[in-house]
């Protein structure tokens, strides 16, 4: 028996009592030790984080697919888990110390750690309790943690093997360093902001007499970070730059500093921009690092003018002059730095070129530099300029880490999707760099790396191991640094099932079957995944590699805390609902393009669930409860066999858009299954009909909606499961797929759709020509195909009732006003004498056509106009798009309406 739904759909009161039971009862993970596997790994969050519209888009699609391949009885295992986050997580806990007057160098190292976790005991559980909320059926019984001791020991037998192998070595090379935090970062972890600044151009003079072919005796430099001329190393021309073909190999004195450098032949210097002439600091640029070592400097002979706060120091050669020694690399809290002083010097000595600008009123200004607008690199937590930094660091070989996954996505054995990303995915691992995985923090995964007194590192799983190696009496002094948390978190596919170890879970759901990531994160995570799989297992880590677009603000901007525009997810959860915003993502992710958020789309699939659970409520109310089987049931009448046609076409299309991730068109299609067919079409057409055959097929149609519709809207489609019927030993979430055992009736299917397609014509006709809705007519065919004569004799009441139409005559139509539709090959004409003023309405029809068409010309004309669309705020070009549509769909509309009129 059925128990009556509240006549208000309220999704707050269902979300928090299912998923608490479906937890409980270890619902997400059944136990199916012979069912084939279904594997998923969540990209893994760090365990600082808060839910952002980002993960609400990342984590639907997968709990699609996790849903979806449980409910057609896979052993479906959705691993989640959080990363450690080294910068962000000791960021936290130090600002933490801070506010209390304390700071991390007031512990040792150990104690130090153990307020992190302790730290993460009490705090760090914020996303993962943000997940529940979206409705993520993971597998929580099992929730895993890169810090986790099984999971710290794989990363270190990786660490050891790869040095082993000779894939991990420490070289000297330039990095991200950010001066606040002290620490090495990745480029994911570098946001560029656009920031006013100047072009400086200065004088560097030719050595020994030497002058340009003009007769110029000095070489004109252009930068936009003078102080680094402190460690300038040479000066680059192009090779084929004709002005500076007879000083190539000659030298140039610095100013300040007084070094000797050369004049390198590079094609990194481009004729065309300013001079033609680049002023090279390998120690301090990463294009300078790459000049630097083509003209014969090795990393270790690179001149340093920064410490790691980016403070002045004294290069190797002691070069740079004492009052430059101490100050900062430019101006910090109102104080000049090393910027300031080098600019004033080379003006003081006459090397400084000016720039010349004009005023507004035209006259000529002298300017120290050229205002300009600089791209500049800043770290995303420490909320400073990155700078290019030369330390010694510990790096992955990763260009031959590479070549299997290339060759995986070659041959087939990985596919991308979209296949898009493919030709990203093969630019950057061709061209792939060394792989920096040092971090200079406390808290992560410690480098196993051991020194002798002469700096000789001992790379073991142990400091026993190192020990033996480096031999009795030896002392021994571990690395400070820690992993980078990519490194870790490009184990997650197999080291979260217990590898090194060869556990069942290992041997059964690894490789994974898909895995679900943002295309931001394709070669940060996705790509050193491959990696890694194929290095430690010989195995590609899953057959299908699924990438999503943004999350847009509604203006088709990037979301950004600095923008104000950024939307939280489970502020939309509080509004609308779980599942409609799990619908709305599902619908809106078209492959390969971005999302644009829409409020009033997420409120429309909060409509979609209330209509669902409304006609739910009038099924009650008709006696109408579960079905008792998974297979169709024996239906006799048209309308029962076209439903049951429907729900078969509306499963395969379903499958085929999963098997292919179109999120878009799967969603689409229940979509319009459940609104349109189900809803507006069978339930109308059966009122007033219930009897035994029909409960039954209509209790077993809502049931596959359910079923169908459950990976998409979990909460709502078990609540209305579990009030169909008593079936607590049978929940949604664990029931079987939609499995009908039956073929699309295609006499069913032509009676109802022609059955439609007349009731909907009518009800268009009307509309346009503005009579009531409820106005009954009557209707003449007079050249009527079987299908007609069938469908109108079979189905005269539901005519009447949805159609109004009193009666349809087979014979020809009396003279006078009238208007045609057609329903599949049949005409009808609809007498309207005494029903509408025939010339008023065409009168009123042909003022709107006029008013209409001249509006879509004007906008057309608008349009087309280059200015408009370029100089335009979006906002308004967008209007203007929109409201062109209108009137062009407005302009079809009259014109048929009044073809209706003849």
């Amino acid at each position: 028996m059925s128990t009556e739904l509240p006549t208000t759909f309220d999704p707050a009161a269902i979300e928090a009592r299912w998923y608490a039971h479906w937890e409980q009862e270890g619902l997400f993970r059944p136990e199916r030790p012979d069912a084939q596997p279904y594997t998923i790994v969540n990209p893994p969050p760090n365990v600082t984080g808060s839910l952002h519209i980002g993960h609400a888009l990342d984590n639907t699609l997968q709990d699609i697919m996790i849903r979806y391949e449980r409910l057609r009885g896979k052993d479906a295992l959705w691993v989640v888990g959080t990363d450690h986050a080294g910068i962000a997580t000791q960021m936290v806990v130090e600002r933490q110390l801070e506010a209390k007057q304390d700071k991390r160098t007031n512990y040792s190292r150990e104690d130090f750690v153990a307020k992190v976790w302790e730290w993460k005991e009490e705090s760090g559980g914020t996303i993962t309790r943000q997940l529940r909320r979206l409705g993520c059926s993971m597998d929580w019984s099992r929730e895993q943690f890169t810090m986790d001791p099984h999971f710290s020991a794989a990363v270190i037998k990786t660490f050891v093997d790869l040095y082993n192998d000779g894939l991990i070595y420490r070289d000297k090379r330039l990095v991200n360093w950010d001066p606040k935090l002290k620490t090495a970062i990745s480029d994911l972890e570098v946001e560029t902001q656009d920031v006013k600044g100047s072009f400086w151009h200065f004088r560097y003079p030719l050595e020994d007499g030497v002058t340009l072919a003009d007769g110029r005796d000095y070489i004109e430099v252009a930068t936009t970070r003078p102080e680094t001329m402190l460690a300038d190393m040479a000066v680059a021309v192009h090779p084929e730059d004709e002005r500076y073909a007879s000083v190539v190999g000659k030298h140039v004195v610095l100013p300040i500093t007084g070094r000797r450098v050369p004049i390198v032949a590079d094609e990194h210097a481009d004729p065309e921009l300013g001079s033609g002439a680049v002023k090279i600091t390998p120690g301090h640029d990463f294009n300078d690092f790459e000049v630097g070592k083509r003209a014969g400097f090795k990393p270790a002979e690179m001149l340093n003018m920064l410490d790691g706060e980016a403070n002045v120091c004294q290069t190797a050669d002691g070069l740079v002059p004492e009052e430059f020694l101490g100050l900062h690399r430019f101006k910090r809290d109102r104080v000049d730095g090393a910027r300031e002083l080098v600019v004033q010097r080379l003006k003081d000595s006459g090397h400084l070129i000016p720039h010349i600008a004009k005023t507004k009123k035209g006259e000529e200004q002298e300017l120290d530099a050229e205002p300009r607008t600089i791209a500049t690199p800043f770290g995303d937590r420490g909320g400073v300029v990155i700078e290019p930094w030369l330390t010694d660091q510990w790096y992955v070989d990763a260009e031959k880490l590479a070549v299997k996954p290339i060759e995986a996505v070659k041959n087939g054995a990985v596919e991308i999707v979209p296949k898009s990303w493919e030709k990203t995915f093969f630019n950057w691992m061709e061209n792939i760099q060394p792989w920096c995985v040092s971090r200079q923090l406390w808290w992560g995964h410690r480098i196993p790396a051991w020194y002798d007194a002469e700096g000789k590192a001992y790379v073991a799983l142990t400091e026993e191991e190192a020990q033996a190696q480096a031999g009795e009496g030896a002392a021994l002094t571990r690395d400070e640094d820690v992993l980078d948390t990519w490194f870790s978190s490009a184990l997650w596919p197999f080291a979260t099932l217990g590898w090194p170890e060869q556990t069942d879970l290992v041997a059964k759901h690894y490789p994974n079957d898909l895995l679900v990531s943002g295309f931001d994160i394709l070669f940060f995570w996705d790509a050193r995944m491959m990696m890694m799989g194929q290095y430690t297992t010989g195995q590609n880590p899953w057959p299908k590699l699924y990438l999503h677009g943004l999350v847009r603000a509604a203006d088709g901007q990037k979301m950004s805390k600095s923008k104000g525009n950024v939307v939280d997810p489970l502020g939309l959860i509080d509004q609308y609902g779980a599942d409609a915003l799990r619908f709305f993502m599902a619908a809106m992710e078209s492959q390969g393009r971005d999302i644009k958020m829409d409020d009033k789309r997420i409120e429309g699939y909060r409509n979609f669930a209330t209509k669902l659970w409304n006609a739910t409520r009038f099924c009650q109310s008709n006696g109408i409860g579960a079905s008792t089987s998974i297979a169709a049931p024996k239906a006799t009448h048209a309308v029962n066999r076209w439903i049951i046609g429907e729900v078969v076409q509306t499963r395969q299309a379903l499958d085929a858009a999963l098997a292919d991730l179109r999120f878009d068109a799967a969603a689409n299609t229940i979509y319009h299954f459940v609104w349109d067919r189900f809803c507006d079409w069978y339930i109308e057409l059966v009122k007033g009909n219930f009897d035994e055959e029909t409960r039954a097929v209509a209790g077993w149609a809502l049931d596959q909606i359910l079923v169908m519709l459950h990976p998409f809207m979990p909460f709502i489609t078990e609540e209305l499961w579990s009030k169909q019927g008593d079936r607590a030993d049978y929940p949604l979430i664990t029931a079987s797929w939609v499995d009908p055992q039956a073929e699309v009736d295609a006499e069913a299917k032509a009676e109802i759709d022609w059955l439609i397609a007349l009731t909907s014509a009518i009800r268009t006709a009307k509309n346009e020509l503005g009579i009531a809705p409820g106005a009954k007519l009557e209707a003449f065919c007079p050249a009527p195909s079987a299908l007609a004569k069938s469908v109108a004799e079979a189905n005269s009441g539901a005519i009447e009732r949805l159609a109004r139409l009193t009666a349809i005559h087979f014979a020809e139509a009396p003279t006078g006003a009238a208007m045609q539709i057609a329903a599949g090959e049949d005409a009808l004409v609809i007498p309207l004498e005494g029903v509408i003023d025939i010339e008023a309405e065409k009168t009123r029809l042909s003022k709107a056509l006029e008013t209409s068409a001249k509006e879509a010309k004007s906008l057309e004309g608008r349009l087309s106009n280059a200015n408009f669309v370029e100089r335009a705020k979006p906002e308004a070009v967008e209007k203007a798009r929109a409201d062109h549509a209108h009137h062009v769909a407005e302009v079809a509309r009259l014109e048929a309406a009044l073809a209706r009129l003849g």
